[in-house]
């Protein structure tokens, strides 16, 4: 096969690092998808639908992760389709055909040249519906490739239902497209190709590295702007404004989750996104925010004083709290497990808190149970396309997140198991709840693993206290 004649498509952003980069990395990718799933198989991955905002208006479209992982497409209907076994046209894109009324509203359909330039897939075919994957498909499975595939895979689970939330709906579509073709075509045996490519996203590529360690340098330097912008009297909306600001301005086009920028009580909610607080002279502001950048996003947390200097109370759950995260970076090591950090996390979050009184029992499920009162979810998860990547073991290229964080909320104890000795517990932790009310603490960054241990992708963000203070309010 011909060489491909690569350029970039006029006006629109470059891949980071060169077209020829990215469409290697994609090629890569497919070929090893392929690989795992078998000579015998087939596997066919369709595009997320648009989804309603309000009446005749759409959120902005966000291609289905894996679709996008493996050729770079980013238009709604598109179906991808691999052929491992096939002599030698193993990749098929099916792609909308280009209709002038919907690119007059809705912008312009990339031709199938383009969809090629864009994802190096050479056989790109285009449709008004599904035609032409209909009839490929049925050609395919009446033995048209020599051996005929034995297997035909979707991305959804097989062995468990599925219900009505959008994702949910989407993949039961593809487990009906299945059965209805397991049942014209008994000899063909279905399967979910999810697994594989999960796996598969565990650990980034070259290329995938590069490009996220630019997405979180550029998220880091957005949360220096963050701080930089909060003060007492300020709202809550001026800081997110500021960070979002930074993407934009680097090249991150979009936001990697929605913004959780929460101030006084709102920074023990998990995942606050309303950012309508006026911030207040003595708050915490906790930030949890990062930028998409050509399809990555890190994951950066961040909490400092409004008017720029903790109290004695606030600076002794950051230094818990940053405490455990740098304990947790330590038990990091290439081929380790998330439980190592985990464990370490959660011992020294459960010691500083014993200290300081919020935990009495020395060890076992009890002890456990108390933790969570103040720290309720987990300090590791993967990142990458989404910002919670699959993650499996810690080996080279995994990419992850360590988050510890402590939250005292009033309402804590209305979570407890119920026993004979809540009267006691509610009468110990009352003063303690009072005194700490409000105060909500998660330092998150973002790391690689490479052959020599952890490395901070985030540490243009100040987490230290002197570091964070002598920013925080500088902005005019």
């Amino acid at each position: 096969m011909a060489a491909l004649a690569l350029v970039p498509i006029a006006g629109q952003i470059p891949p980071f690092g060169g077209v020829q980069a990215y469409t290697a990395d994609l090629a890569a990718r497919r070929a090893k998808t392929m690989a795992t799933i078998g000579s015998d198989a087939v596997l066919v991955l369709w595009s997320a639908p648009q989804r309603l905002y309000s009446d005749d208006v759409h959120y902005e479209y966000r291609q289905e992760t894996n679709l996008l992982y493996l050729t770079g497409i980013g238009q709604p209907d598109t179906i991808l389709v691999l052929v491992p076994g096939a002599k030698s046209q193993k990749e098929h894109l099916f792609v909308r055909l280009g209709d002038p009324l919907r690119e007059l509203w809705s912008g312009h359909t990339l031709t199938a040249a383009e969809v090629t330039e864009r994802s190096g897939i050479v056989n790109v075919h285009t449709q008004r519906g599904t035609e032409a994957f209909d009839a490929f498909m049925a050609k395919l499975f009446g033995g048209s490739e020599d051996p005929a595939p034995a297997r035909v895979g979707v991305l959804a689970r097989l062995d468990r239902s599925h219900d009505d939330d959008d994702d949910a709906s989407d993949r039961a579509r593809e487990v009906e497209w299945l059965r209805e073709v397991e049942k014209k075509y008994p000899s063909l045996k279905g399967f979910s190709g999810g697994d594989a490519l999960s796996t598969q996203r565990q650990i980034k590529t070259p290329y995938e590295q590069s490009v996220l360690r630019r997405s979180v340098e550029i998220s880091a330097d957005a949360h220096v702007e963050g701080m930089r912008a909060a003060r007492p009297g300020r709202w809550e909306y001026e800081v997110e404004s500021a960070i979002e600001a930074t993407y934009l301005r680097n090249g991150a086009l979009s936001w990697g989750y929605p913004s959780i920028v929460g101030s006084g009580p709102n920074a023990t909610i998990l995942h606050y996104l309303s950012s309508s607080r006026q911030m207040q002279d003595g708050d915490l502001l906790l930030v949890d925010a990062a930028g998409n950048f050509q399809g990555l996003t890190g994951d950066i947390t961040r909490t400092y004083p409004v008017n720029g200097r903790f109290t004695p109370d606030q600076r002794a759950i950051y230094d818990i709290v940053l405490r455990a995260q740098e304990v947790g970076i330590a038990a990091a090591r290439p081929g380790g497990s998330v439980e190592d950090i985990v464990r370490a996390v959660r011992d020294v979050v459960g010691d500083g808190l014993q200290t300081l009184g919020f935990v009495t029992a020395a060890s076992g499920a009890e002890r456990d149970a108390e933790i969570n009162l103040w720290f309720p979810h987990g300090p590791v998860h993967g990142i990458g396309m989404d910002v919670h990547d699959p993650l499996g073991a810690l080996e080279v290229g995994a990419a992850f997140v360590i988050e510890p964080g402590i939250y005292i909320r009033p309402d804590a104890l209305d979570r407890y198991p119920r026993s004979s000795a809540n009267p006691a517990l509610v009468k110990r932790l009352t003063p303690l709840i009072d005194r700490y009310r409000y105060v909500g603490v998660r330092v998150e960054d973002s790391f690689l693993m490479t052959p020599t241990g952890p490395e901070m992708l985030s540490g243009r963000a100040p987490r230290r206290i002197a570091d964070i203070e002598r920013i925080v309010g500088t902005a005019r």
